[in-house]
């Protein structure tokens, strides 16, 4: 048999699952304990003492008087009984007089009468004689006790064993199952480290103090407080929510964001590591578990067990459930004994009795509490969870409501302490994530660590480039020298009142950071930021308040402005924007953004680098006719687009990487009467019309990395020429008339095919950069010596064998200029190489 303690085992829950079992559930386990104490105490006692005592009845015996049937029925329930069976007394030696006097007439019918029974005569007993009549008994008692005994009698303990066992088992079936038991340990970790942890005291602290703070605004009033500027310049009243959409920050109206006491911002460092990891975590656990409802599904099973359990305990206790103290039997012994119907009593039915009704008492309060369990589990969606209480009483107002399996255990929860619920909803607040992770990285980046990554830039500017990191620290709002700040692969920037200290700060860089800014924050942003870079993934990463900033002068956007949905351009309006001059769009255009031209009046330098994919409408720069510099650079145009032409006050023109194949179009630049540059390289041009002739104004002209292989007369004939570049070409002469340049000062024809240099190439004596490497030059002419203001002369991978000696006679000329191999430079005279060697502060940058 079955100890208590190896079945009460079934019903052991480990402590701290308790947090997932409801008052009800609690109530069943005690029941079924009770219950299950009940059938090992009828189990224990039907062992022991249970049996039957049976006499033939009185219509077979010839007439047994009943006070001799009760003293045998009374000797033999005082007899012991052998275990596990109907159990036949065994008489004292000192009554066995007395047994034998009243077995006399009953049993045997050979024996002779007595004087009284003389007197009175009996009818003949008709009983076998064996001389055995204890033992003939005793195995009428076995026979009648399996024979006349019905079954709920013999098996009522062990069936109520049984019922107890499946009850217990479909209580904490979801505790043991692995699909579910795994899930169910996950979960009530993770709650215990939740409401455990110290960023949730610190959390709900901080609460409590905006709280506070709320309170006291209410009970001082909100006249007296300060009037909210709008982004207008307009006064508000206190009450106007001071959340605006276009800063991309929300801003709660009803719950002020109090200032935290700096006892309050202290977090352990190991703390801040382990709630990280919290909110990590429960971010998986909600991902695995919100997609099923697998524990909700099996808790409301085990309870529909539980419950038609309880039906048919009920059901057929109360039809089929007798147990009674007399019985008839009728054995098939008559040839043994001679008799063919005994009278039995069964000794345990009294005390069976009493445990059948208190058992079924339980039973009733068992169901009626499944019942109500039943009705808890339908009566509401329980595989939807909502925070709204929650939400409503912190400041963590993106709680998330959740769903399935992970509502189920949260309404669980509940029904033991809603306080876990609270406390576990913190972590699944963004918020408070980002809370932490604020502290946590002002922890660790102070102003001190943050003033050693200061570095000066190439324009001698202070500039800090933070990179990766999970927040914007506030120690960088105290570095008011800086003048740049780069922010790049930081998901969380929030520019807050603070940043006005950065009083030096002129340039930004938001790299794949969708930065947030305040209304203090951004009234100083919006009159001091000069020059703003955003590289982005989406149009919809653009922060708003960037098409606000009305003292910006340069814009520099870098990422995917075409929408997937409808192909439009993403771009908002941009009339705020009214001191902009330079505006640079690093993209994939198909066409110019139309909000462009409302910087018509005042943007001075448009930039569209498309990245190969081909523009195709470009009308709008028809408006645009204050622009001085336009760069078109990937924007697989094949022909200098008309609309160019429109752009009279255009002083450089940039068309860098497209597939133009011919300029006939660049007679039209003659009406384009301010344009001094014209970068046309890195196409496929093949000539230059001489048209190019009419275009007097140019003073540069960039046709590098094209299919040249001739440069027309009418070239040479542009009186402002000072920078000419047709190096990566295919040419192989130079024509003489390159003299008439007068102007000319930086000429690279390298990476060519020239043989031979024309000698009127040196009366352009105002030359200071002289670019002829990688041609198929087998001398360098003597004339060389009259470029006397020669800065800079390349003329490696050529076939020279010598150097001319005239190259001291450039005075200008050192030896970081001359870009030549070492050999040939060796064949110059010492006193040239000395000159040519000798440090100088003179500079040689080209124009």
């Amino acid at each position: 048999m079955f100890t208590l303690t190896e079945v009460a085992s079934l019903n052991d829950i480990q402590p701290t699952y308790r947090i997932l079992k409801p008052w009800w559930d609690v109530f069943m386990d005690y029941l079924g304990l009770v219950m299950l104490m009940l059938a090992i105490f009828a189990m224990t006692m039907q062992i022991t003492k249970d049996h039957v005592a049976c006499l033939p009845c009185p219509e077979e015996t010839g007439g047994v008087s009943e006070t001799e049937a009760n003293l045998y029925s009374t000797q033999k329930g005082s007899s012991p009984t052998p275990t596990g069976a109907p159990v036949t007394p065994t008489i004292p030696s000192g009554t066995m007089a007395q047994s034998n006097k009243a077995i006399t007439g009953i049993l045997t019918t050979h024996r002779p009468a007595t004087a009284e029974q003389k007197t009175n005569p009996q009818p003949e007993p008709r009983g076998v004689k064996t001389n055995l009549d204890f033992q003939q008994y005793v195995f009428i008692n076995q026979m009648c006790y399996h024979d006349a005994l019905p079954w709920s009698s013999k098996y009522f303990p062990y069936l109520t064993l049984i019922h107890t066992i499946i009850l217990m088992v479909s209580s904490n079936f979801w505790f043991k199952y692995p699909k579910t038991s795994s899930k169910i340990e996950h979960f009530v970790s993770i709650l215990g480290r939740c409401f455990e942890s110290p960023w949730t005291t610190k959390a709900l602290s901080e609460t409590a103090c905006e709280d506070s703070e709320e309170n006291k605004q209410r009970f001082t009033g909100s006249s007296s407080g300060p009037k909210q500027v709008s982004l207008e310049g307009k006064e508000e009243s206190p009450d106007t929510n001071p959340s605006t959409p276009m800063l991309g920050v929300k801003v709660s109206a009803d719950k002020p964001i109090a200032e935290v006491p700096s006892s309050m911002t202290i977090l352990d460092k190991k703390d801040g590591e382990q709630a990280k990891a919290l909110f990590e975590k429960v971010r998986k656990f909600r991902a695995h578990v919100e997609d099923s409802d697998f524990i909700y599904r099996l808790y409301v099973a085990q309870t529909s067990v539980k419950t038609v359990k309880f039906i048919l305990i009920l059901s057929y206790t109360s039809t089929l459930v007798k147990i009674e103290f007399k019985h008839y039997c009728e054995p098939d012994i008559e040839q043994l004994t001679g008799y063919k119907k005994f009278y039995c009593t069964h000794n345990m039915a009294f005390m069976l009795n009493k445990l059948l009704f208190t058992y079924m008492v339980l039973i009733v309060i068992y169901g009626m509490t499944c019942l109500y369990s039943l009705f808890w589990v339908f009566r509401r969606p329980l595989k939807e969870y909502s925070f709204e209480k929650v939400r409503e009483e912190s400041s963590f107002s993106d709680i998330p409501d959740v769903k399935n399996d992970f509502a189920f255990l949260l309404h669980m929860v509940d029904q033991y302490d809603q306080l876990h619920s609270k406390r576990f909803g913190i972590f699944l607040s963004e918020v408070s994530e980002n809370k932490l992770r604020e502290i946590s990285l002002n922890h660790e980046w102070t102003f001190e660590k943050l003033k050693q990554h200061v570095t000066r830039n190439a324009h001698d500017q202070q500039e800090l480039h933070l990179f990766m990191l999970s927040g914007l620290p506030n120690a960088v709002f105290d570095l008011t020298d800086l003048e740049v700040l780069k922010l790049e692969l930081i998901p969380e920037v929030r520019f807050s009142a603070k940043v006005s200290q950065m009083t030096s700060m002129q340039e930004l860089h938001l790299c794949h950071c969708p930065a947030k800014v305040d209304q203090t924050g951004f009234a100083f942003l919006r009159d001091h930021l000069r020059r703003l870079h955003v590289k982005f993934t989406d149009v919809a990463e653009i922060p708003p308040w960037v098409y606000l900033l009305r003292s910006l002068r340069e814009l520099y956007l870098m990422g995917n402005l075409n929408s997937e949905n409808n192909k439009m351009i993403g771009l908002e309006s941009m009339r705020d924007l009214r001191h902009l001059k330079t505006l640079c769009l690093k993209s994939n255009l198909t066409k110019m953004p139309t909000n462009i031209t409302e910087l018509s009046p005042h943007l001075l330098r448009l930039v569209v680098h498309n990245d190969g994919t081909k523009l195709l409408v470009l009308n709008s720069l028809k408006k645009m006719t204050s622009l001085i510099e336009l760069e078109l650079h990937n924007c697989e145009l094949e022909r200098i687009p008309h609309a160019i032409f429109s752009l009279t006050n255009l002083q450089e023109l940039d068309l860098k990487s497209n597939n133009i194949r011919t300029i006939e179009e660049i007679i039209s630049f003659q009406h384009l009467k301010r344009l001094t540059c014209l970068k046309l390289w890195h196409n496929k041009i093949i000539t230059i019309p001489a048209s190019i002739g009419h275009v007097k104004s140019l003073e540069s002209l960039h046709l590098s990395h094209n299919k040249l292989e001739s440069l027309p007369s009418a070239l040479f004939t542009l009186p402002k020429l000072r920078h000419l570049d047709v190096a990566h070409n295919s040419i192989t002469v130079l024509p003489p008339d390159v003299g008439l340049l007068n102007n000319l000062q930086h000429l690279a024809i390298n990476s060519n095919k020239l043989e031979a240099l024309p000698k009127p190439l040196f009366r352009c004596t105002k030359l200071k950069v002289l670019c002829l490497g990688h041609n198929a030059l087998t001398s360098l002419p003597e004339t060389v010596g009259q470029l006397v203001q020669l800065t800079q002369l390349e003329v490696r991978g050529n076939c020279l064998d010598r150097l001319p000696v005239q190259l001291g006679s450039c005075r200008m000329l050192r030896k970081n200029g001359l870009i030549v191999e070492d050999h040939l430079f060796d064949t110059l005279p010492v006193e040239v190489k000395e000159s040519i060697s000798r440090e100088t502060n003179v500079s040689f940058n080209g124009l």
